[in-house]
């Protein structure tokens, strides 16, 4: 069989994603950092590309011109300089002082400056903690550096991740120097820290509080299990306590730091800034896009000038311009329409849910992506995006727009319910239970269905887990 070529002209349609279309959808999934990042990188890449300055305002611009057209004497008055210098200012020691290398110190100027420390932006770390205390008991070398071992392997919670046997072996130090050392550290601030587990950091702090050989240590090191499931009576039966003595040493456990590494976190709050404000004004509800710290953007008019001129411009610099320029004027198109976007789907989602924003969380209505792009007839992946780290403020609170997508719980009659919306009620009726007789999952279940909410056991748990809530028997008080 003989290959040959043959030319064909075939008709098809395929979606092709031009540069615009696709910085249109880069910018759209993008959260308000994310833009406030990409804005200033084009900023600094594009020279075409240019931030509109807050100009001054017009009553600044002729306030000059003003003054001079008024016929007021007194504005016109020559100025005279009242205040005259002193004879008896001695200026050639200025002079010499002035010009002097080195420190000056002028007596009358003396200020108290701020202490270094007033300029350190960053928080005391764990480890810097520990060392500096390591290093006022006056260790030798080979303490100081089991010390730093011990100390550069403690977690954020402040546990030792390694053995005693593998600092012993990374040292070159025998294991009872190791043990020697760890048990000096065991002895800082904060307490329990260098534990090994939680039942050795629980003993280190009932320890430095006088409480060695009491009936808490007795509870911490053989009966943490009983503990954790609130079992209160099996540790007065196993350990033939009273009651009462049994319930204050739990008390005591339960006010000790299971972390003591915690208060040293480095971990920076995230501080989340509305992509849109929904506000109340008597009866009706107004969508106000964030457009504060946002870069207002235009194409250099300095460029479009040259360009327009029609001057001589080498080839390959005209290309380049015309490149960065049509980049410029997709950017800021780009934005415009992300921000056209998130107001629509905003405009959308409070048509929907009117009752959320009314009332709260127990009126928001199960609703799905279609719908709202049934609505602004649009794409549901478009939608997928917009609401995607978008977060709004509302009368009930700061929310992510992905908040308001739930999906349906049935009733017995009438419409349904969102999930949001009985997982609000699953924590308003345990936070409202008789803490030495919690309700159980069926019994929650029980409860809702006499509220007209169909919902399984199962589903009860699910929607516990995630709102971090304990089970009935370790959330029972004795």
């Amino acid at each position: 069989m003989a290959l040959e070529f043959k030319q064909q002209l075939k008709l098809s349609q395929q979606l092709v994603m031009t540069p615009q279309l696709q910085m249109a959808i880069k910018l759209l999934q993008l959260s308000r950092l994310e833009l406030l990042d990409t804005v200033r990188q084009e900023l600094d890449s594009n020279p075409m590309l240019e931030e509109v300055q807050d100009s001054v305002s017009n009553e600044l611009l002729t306030e000059p011109a003003e003054i001079l057209r008024q016929p007021d004497d007194s504005l016109t008055k020559e100025v005279k300089i009242e205040e005259k210098i002193h004879d008896a200012f001695d200026w050639n020691n200025y002079i010499d002082e002035y010009n002097a290398p080195g420190k000056i110190n002028f007596e009358a100027e003396k200020k108290e400056t701020p202490s270094y420390e007033a300029f350190i932006s960053r928080t005391e770390s764990l480890n810097d903690h520990l060392l500096w205390q390591l290093l006022m008991t006056g260790p030798s070398k080979e303490e100081e550096d089991i010390g730093s071992l011990i100390i550069g392997n403690l977690n954020s919670a402040g546990y030792l991740d390694v053995s005693v046997e593998d600092i012993s072996k990374i040292s070159g130090s025998s294991a009872e120097k190791v043990e020697k050392v760890l048990s000096t550290i065991q002895t800082f601030d904060p307490s329990g820290v260098c534990a090994r587990n939680l039942s050795e950091c629980l003993l280190i702090q009932a320890k430095q509080l006088g409480l060695h050989g009491t009936l808490v240590t007795d509870i911490i090191q053989n009966h943490l299990n009983y503990l954790e499931n609130n079992n209160f009576r099996a540790i007065a039966k196993v350990l033939k306590a009273d009651m009462r003595e049994v319930e204050v040493a739990v008390n005591i456990i339960m006010g000790l730091e299971p972390k003591p590494g915690r208060k040293f976190s480095d971990e920076e709050p995230q501080y989340i800034t509305p992509d849109i404000y929904v506000y109340k004004v008597e009866n009706n509800f107004v969508v106000v896009l964030n457009d504060d710290g946002m870069p207002k953007l235009r194409v250099s008019s300095y460029y479009k000038k040259n360009m327009g001129r029609g001057g001589k411009i080498p080839n390959d610099a005209r290309d380049y311009i015309q490149e960065k320029m049509r980049s410029a004027t997709w950017l800021i198109k780009s934005i415009h329409q992300r921000q056209k976007t998130i107001f629509k789907v905003m405009e959308s989602i409070l048509k929907f849910q009117r009752e959320f924003f009314e009332n709260g969380i127990s009126f928001l209505k199960p609703m799905v992506l279609r719908d709202i792009a049934q609505d602004i007839e649009m794409h549901e992946s478009t939608i997928s995006r917009v609401t995607t780290n978008k977060y709004a403020f509302t009368p009930q609170g700061i929310f992510e727009l992905k908040y308001f997508f739930n999906s349906s719980i049935n009733r017995t009659t009438g419409e349904s319910l969102a999930s949001a919306s009985v997982q609000d009620m699953i924590k308003r009726l345990i936070k409202n239970e008789d803490p030495q007789k919690p309700y159980s999952d069926d019994k929650i279940a029980d409860i809702l269905l006499n509220s007209n909410v169909n919902i399984a056991r199962r589903t009860v748990a699910k929607y516990r887990d995630v709102l971090k809530i304990l089970s009935s028997n370790k959330r029972k008080q004795h």
